[in-house]
């Protein structure tokens, strides 16, 4: 199994910045790709940012060039750096590690709101 823990969400003013973090546990050596995911209320959860174990990555591009996803490997960590927020960016913000041989794990989320 995998653990994920995100943090660093909370309450910001449009043009702010927020940087989420998310630390994962147990059987890290089974995950080949982190995401990070957004659930804004009434809404379906859609995907904002992928790194690949590898490095690479990709974005949706309602976030591209405002976000930016990076890991760092001793930590376990993965982090969304938020720029220029919007109100629209308001919602709860999973962290998905995606695996070989095991299901696909989600944290517990965290709330991010954008204050106009």
């Amino acid at each position: 199994q995998v653990q994920l823990v995100e943090s660093g969400g909370g309450l910001v003013q449009a043009g702010g910045s927020l940087r989420l973090a998310c630390v994962a546990s147990g059987s890290i050596n089974r995950v080949i790709a982190m995401a990070w995911y957004r659930q804004a209320p009434g809404k379906q959860r859609e995907w904002a940012a992928r790194i690949t174990r590898g490095g690479n990555t990709d974005y949706a591009s309602s976030v591209k060039g405002r976000f930016t996803i990076s890991r760092d490997n001793a930590k376990n960590t993965t982090y969304l750096q938020m720029d220029n927020l919007k109100p629209e960016d308001t919602a709860v913000y999973y962290c998905n590690a995606i695996t070989i041989g095991l299901p696909n794990y989600w944290g517990q989320g965290t709330q991010v709101t954008v204050s106009s």
